[in-house]
């Protein structure tokens, strides 16, 4: 049985999360509200929401948990042509935070493929918003001829970041974002960015899966850390440029 969560009732251990037996492996909670003070005390225990409009607010930590390790990260020849394009062409710019809520609201109404609907309601733009205004969460945006074009936006504490979704409407736009990010984490030396749910395209980009045990003894660390600047822009790529270079012609 998922426990309900009433207005001040904390969290259960993230071991008691539904096994992957069970039909929604890494439930944990139910609740009613998406409170800001409860989405930060969720984050800080490797917690997340997800769930669609007319649910309650269903609280995961999945077992195992799909990470990114920026030091893992893995730049394919095509996308390193384009961040080497990228970094020298005026026209293209990556920005940071110029409108976090716009960066939600196109990744709630991209389409993607064997999608139907968005879980990123309105209750989760604003609730973001909140941790956005007060320093906790970011948009990494990709710009070309003054176009947002592609961009990710996601959760940071400390020397933690916490990636939610991100959207492309060019070619490798959100490559690229992804990329400028991975870039600035690996100056700060954070060790990892929680991706929540295996995908093919992060594993593809480096992302794995590790124990939740592991993934949450990291958390507990990392989130008492200092928080790391959030401003940078595209010279970040080519920190990802010289830690890739070019793969030797046989």
């Amino acid at each position: 049985m998922v426990p309900w969560l009433a207005h001040d009732d904390p969290f259960p251990p993230v071991d008691r999360a539904l096994s992957a037996s069970s039909g929604a492996p890494g439930l944990l909670a139910a609740s009613a509200d998406l409170l800001p003070a409860r989405l930060h005390d969720a984050y800080q225990q490797g917690i997340f929401p997800w769930y669609s409009d007319g649910q309650p607010v269903l609280w995961w930590s999945p077992d195992p948990r799909m990470v990114l390790k920026p030091a893992e990260f893995k730049l394919s020849d095509s996308l390193r042509k384009t961040l080497k394009r990228v970094a020298r062409d005026p026209i293209s710019e990556v920005r940071v935070d110029d409108d976090f809520a716009a960066v939600m609201r196109e990744c709630a109404d991209t389409p993607r493929l064997g999608q139907r609907g968005t879980w990123i309601t309105s209750e989760i733009v604003e609730a973001y918003s909140t941790l956005h205004r007060a320093g906790q969460a970011h948009s990494i945006e990709t710009w070309y001829e003054g176009q947002r074009v592609g961009g990710l936006y996601g959760v940071s504490f400390g020397r933690m970041f916490f990636g939610e979704s991100m959207f492309a409407h060019k070619t490798d736009a959100s490559k690229i974002a992804l990329s400028a990010l991975v870039g600035h984490l690996r100056r700060h030396k954070i060790e990892m960015i929680d991706c929540q749910q295996n995908t093919s395209h992060l594993a593809s980009l480096g992302g794995r899966e590790i124990p939740r045990r592991e993934f949450v003894a990291h958390l507990k660390q990392a989130v008492r850390e200092p928080q790391i600047p959030w401003r940078f822009d595209k010279s970040v790529l080519l920190d990802m440029l010289e830690r890739h270079p070019p793969t030797p012609a046989p």
